[in-house]
């Protein structure tokens, strides 16, 4: 096509026909790059923040909970059966990955010097251990189980400062009910997820221990943890389970209730989805950005070579192929900017990546460095809006052409 083979000529003598020119096609390059690249690492470290937060969100809980009704909303759990029966049936619905029980007990942690209220929850063999033993800073994760005591407990990072004990020092669990009961455990390990509001108040032992202490019939526990394959699915798992079980009875009285680890915190799943707001702004706003810087760049060359329009006219060029001449060579900045935008953003987001070089505070942000995730379709679609955008905001500058006459614009100076 004539228009395309012109402007590609144009397009390769890099403005050369004036300074103005030059310094326009540079400009829009660069807005154009510089508007892409920050919303590609903006995405990619709102995405990265979001799947951070709620991985450890979700390390600590479950995907879906299935608890006594009468526990709904309290800090104390009332018994329920979690025996074979109810385990299998969990256990062969789609997309769940493992069912375990657990107990929780309130209590208070005491050394000769200091002391604190703390929930320590029981797990068992079948509890995933995953994500504790991978936030372990010191010790490790002892042998937990629901058959025997391990005299063992791992506590955060934070209870540990708090209390001045170490791995392998003594500390004292006390638990207050009709009577004061205790237990003496050994510190095995001290984990540091950065969770504030988890580390502080959740430590770990044997499942047995803890189901002891409470008192229970051999098949009662706090409920069961379902984790799930894709947590994606998680509504479509929750209608399974509940479906499963929920409003049944079981052998003591107690009704089956079902919550997902969003009901359950709220709060925090609130704020990362709020996150997605802050994406819309930048991308807005960037796009802006690009589109003004681009446009001026083409009105700038367009006023420049005023000359050669007049020329291309009087040679029998029609308004409309010399506006898409100059579509034309809108496009091939917009593509070199986007180019050189994707270079720039994918080398700051591995050198963060590979470095961590830009902190955060983890007592407010719950990590420790600027977390970055690529999702290559938010990249695709980023491009491909950016350059249709831009593309289509080209249209009406170009229109600046019909305005130019051959016996003026060649005497134009």
């Amino acid at each position: 096509m004539f228009t395309w083979f012109v402007a590609k000529r144009l397009f390769a003598q890099g403005g050369s026909s004036g300074r103005a020119s030059r310094l326009a096609t540079g400009i829009a390059t660069v807005g154009v790059a510089i508007g892409l690249a920050v919303m590609l690492v903006s995405v990619a470290i709102v995405l990265g923040f979001q799947r951070e937060v709620q991985n450890k969100v979700l390390g600590f809980g479950a995907h879906i909970k299935v608890i006594n009704y009468q526990s709904l909303g309290r800090q104390e759990f009332s018994p329920i059966v979690i025996d074979d029966s109810v385990t299998s049936r969990l256990s062969a619905i789609p997309n769940v990955a493992s069912v375990a029980r657990f107990c929780i007990k309130p209590g208070m942690l005491k050394t000769d010097a200091n002391f604190r209220g703390i929930a320590i929850q029981g797990i068992g063999q079948d509890y995933d251990q995953t994500f504790i033993s991978s936030h372990l800073v010191k010790g490790e994760m002892p042998q937990l189980t629901d058959s025997v005591s391990s005299g063992s407990i791992v506590i955060s990072q934070t209870t540990a400062r708090e209390m001045q004990v170490d791995v392998g020092e003594t500390v004292y669990a006390y638990f207050f009910e009709q009577t004061v009961r205790a237990r003496k455990f050994t510190v095995a390990g001290i984990y540091r997820t950065n969770l504030t509001d988890f580390d502080k108040n959740f430590a770990y032992t044997d499942l047995f221990t803890i189901h002891r202490l409470l008192g229970w019939d051999a098949q009662q526990y706090a409920g069961a943890e379902i984790r799930l394959k894709d947590f994606d699915r998680l509504d479509e798992t929750l209608y399974d389970v509940v479906n499963e079980v929920n409003h049944r009875q079981d052998a003591y009285g107690g009704y089956y209730s079902s919550l997902t680890i969003q009901m359950e915190h709220p709060q925090i799943f609130a704020w990362l989805n709020l996150l997605d707001m802050d994406i819309a702004v930048i991308l807005i706003l960037m796009i802006c950005v690009s589109v003004f810087t681009a446009v001026s760049g083409l009105l700038i060359i367009i006023l420049e070579r005023t000359n050669f329009i007049g020329i291309m006219k009087a040679l029998g060029a029609r308004n409309k192929q010399v506006r898409h001449l100059f579509l034309n060579y809108a496009l091939l900045i917009i593509l070199r900017g986007i180019v050189l935008g994707n270079l720039l953003a994918f080398a700051l987001i591995l050198v963060q990546k590979y470095t961590g070089i830009v902190t955060l505070d983890p007592e407010v942000y719950y990590i420790e460095a600027v977390p970055v995730l690529v999702n290559w379709l938010w990249v695709a679609l980023i491009d491909a809006g950016t350059f249709l955008i831009s593309a289509l905001a080209m249209i009406v500058p170009s229109f600046v052409v019909s305005n130019i006459t051959p016996a003026k614009s060649i005497r134009f100076e």
